[in-house]
């Protein structure tokens, strides 16, 4: 049986950055070199980032990608890297389609090529287009419809995109009937919770449907609200897994695998789905045996909310670290919300980068305060009070107001403050806002919702208290100093904009609201549908009706890190204007 040494390089881009992401495929392939890799991966898109969104229908940009893509060609060459083949996704545009109505301006593509000897020997576009949650891929690209194979060290390697594994038919049945010893999937797959399980599930049906080898390649890192968590794969014909990658880190699966010979006439003709098979050799000869030094290894798997925690981590610290902040602002209340986006930005910028505002009102309880500054002394960070008593009563003097009017005043004279301090001294404000109060609408729009970013906009309120306590309790295994004070944890949540004033005045317990938003939201499920599941029918006409009418206020919450299949953004498109009700 021939052998190859494989590659899995998953990285982290940024996008639009072509000259930053060449440089980091140019080392990577370095790495790969060194440790002697025959075939080089990385993922869907790495040289141009992902998803690119409209840059895709801006011809300047694909050209540039297609520029940039032959420029590394040689580059590796001039390294002394043309021998290797290595295979990266970029952006594309279709020679042969014809501009039509429907599709999108310049027929630009969502695809990859295999690199060798300073050319271009083979480019493939994705086959299938994924057109659900936050993918708009039939806006952007046209499909593929090749079945592209390269032949390695006599092995016959298929290649595919991403949602081509996702979706049945197409390169997977297509690699069987074109006899492929491997089959290789680079990927752009975001992170959501549990996905982990799915995608090996997913991985194990396709290596068994392709009859071969199958390795999945993920990026790593974050885009805006996505956040990917690598985890690539490499499982068997039967689907045993072989290698399996950290999550959340960036890096190189390298396996020998030993592989079926290529047929000695190359695959062609029409396979599955009408794809044609484009076979190029980049190396018809089997290596000479050799004994394997390298075979795979299985990378801990992260606890469910260690995952979470750490996709919260990743995403802030990406969206910082790409838009080119690094430090953030913070209005810390003593509460649980913004204690954990402290807690979570810390550990994402550091501590020093840190900096947060305690804002006392008259109705800020003593415990608060003192909350805020024990978190503070704990973690190292760059605290301060100051008191918002002077400006609150200086507005009241002169606006007169009453009831929620004047609960909502404190928290827009907060949020003036954070976006002051920010423009002063240049930290970028984080909104504290959790999912449960998004999708109720308990929040004060230009006061808790103000900033440049939301960590915690797609955790419900529960999973708040269930994560608070799991890095209290990381930080005791690692003999530190839990950063959240038990006091945060246990008190009931409250604005403390009026005496006495906690959550339930306003909300049902978060344990039953939690599960009704879960159903009504994630799964958009009715109103009967969720009385029938055995909550009380006023207590779910409520909260669906705060749920509808608080779409305006969403609309104008900062992005957040999505860790859910349904995050408040391009996963949920509701229009602002709706009479229809599921309580009418």
């Amino acid at each position: 049986m021939p052998q190859l040494r494989l590659a899995l390089n998953q990285i982290d881009s940024c996008v639009g950055d072509l000259a930053g992401n060449a440089e980091t495929i140019v080392a990577w392939t370095r790495h790969s070199a060194e440790q002697g890799a025959h075939l080089v991966a990385f993922p869907e898109m790495a040289l141009t980032g992902y998803p690119v969104e409209d840059l895709a229908l801006r011809g300047s940009f694909v050209e540039a990608s297609r520029a940039a893509l032959f420029a590394l060609a040689a580059r590796l060459d001039a390294e002394g890297f043309g021998e290797l083949p290595v295979v990266v996704g970029y952006l594309d545009r279709c020679e042969e389609a014809q501009p039509r109505y429907g599709q999108p301006a310049g027929a630009p593509q969502n695809a990859a090529a295999v690199l060798h000897r300073g050319g271009v020997v083979l480019t493939f576009a994705k086959h299938h287009l994924p057109n659900y949650g936050v993918f708009d891929e039939f806006r952007y690209f046209v499909p593929g419809d090749s079945m592209p194979v390269v032949r390695v060290r006599g092995v016959d390697v298929a290649l595919a995109i991403c949602e081509d594994l996702w979706q049945d038919g197409g390169r997977v049945p297509a690699a069987r009937s074109a006899g492929a010893g491997l089959l290789l999937s680079i990927n752009a797959s975001p992170y959501e919770r549990e996905k982990d399980d799915t995608r090996l599930d997913l991985v194990r049906k396709r290596a068994r449907e392709a009859g071969c080898t199958t390795a999945y390649l993920a990026m790593i890192g974050g885009q805006d609200e996505l956040v990917f968590d690598g985890d690539s794969i490499v499982v068997d014909r039967e689907g045993e897994v072989i290698a399996r990658a950290p999550q959340f880190a960036e890096g190189c699966v390298m396996i020998d695998l030993d592989l079926p010979a290529a047929a000695p006439e190359p695959p062609s003709g029409v396979v599955d789905d009408g794809l044609r098979i484009e076979h190029v050799i980049v190396s018809a000869d089997p290596l000479p045996a050799y004994e394997p030094e390298i075979p795979g290894g299985h990378a801990e798997r992260l606890g469910d909310d260690e995952e979470v925690y750490t996709a919260l981590v990743v995403g802030l610290r990406a969206y910082a670290a790409k838009n080119g902040f690094n430090s953030v602002l913070i209005g810390l209340s003593g509460g649980i919300d913004s204690a954990l986006v402290a807690a979570i930005a810390c550990d994402a910028l550091g501590a020093q980068y840190v900096y947060c505002v305690a804002m006392p009102s008259r109705y800020s309880s003593e415990h608060s305060v003192e909350d805020a500054a024990e978190l503070a002394r704990r973690t190292g960070l760059n605290f301060r009070t100051i008191p918002i008593g002077p400006m609150f009563d200086a507005y009241m003097e002169s606006l007169k107001l009453t009831g929620l009017a004047e609960e909502n005043l404190q928290s827009r004279l907060r949020g003036t403050m954070l976006m002051s301090l920010s423009n002063q001294e240049g930290q970028i404000v984080l909104a504290p806002g959790n999912k449960s109060e998004l999708a109720c609408g308990y929040s004060t729009l230009y006061g808790d919702s103000v900033g440049a970013y939301g960590p915690i906009k797609d955790v419900y309120k529960t999973s708040i208290f269930r994560l608070a306590k799991w890095r209290n309790q990381a930080a005791l295994e690692r003999g530190q100093t839990p950063p959240i004070p038990e006091n945060t944890i246990s008190k009931p949540p409250s604005a403390e904009l009026r005496p006495g004033q906690v959550d339930t005045d306003s909300l049902p317990d978060y344990e039953v609201l939690d599960r009704i938003l879960e159903m009504y939201v994630d799964r958009d499920q009715g109103r009967d549908t969720i009385i029938g599941a055995g909550f009380d029918p006023d207590m779910v006409t409520r909260i669906l009706r705060m749920v509808d009418t608080a779409e305006y206020k969403r609309r104008q919450y900062p992005p957040g890190t999505k860790i859910s299949a349904k995050g408040f953004g391009k996963d949920r498109r509701l229009p602002i204007t709706n009479r229809w009700r599921e309580t009418s």
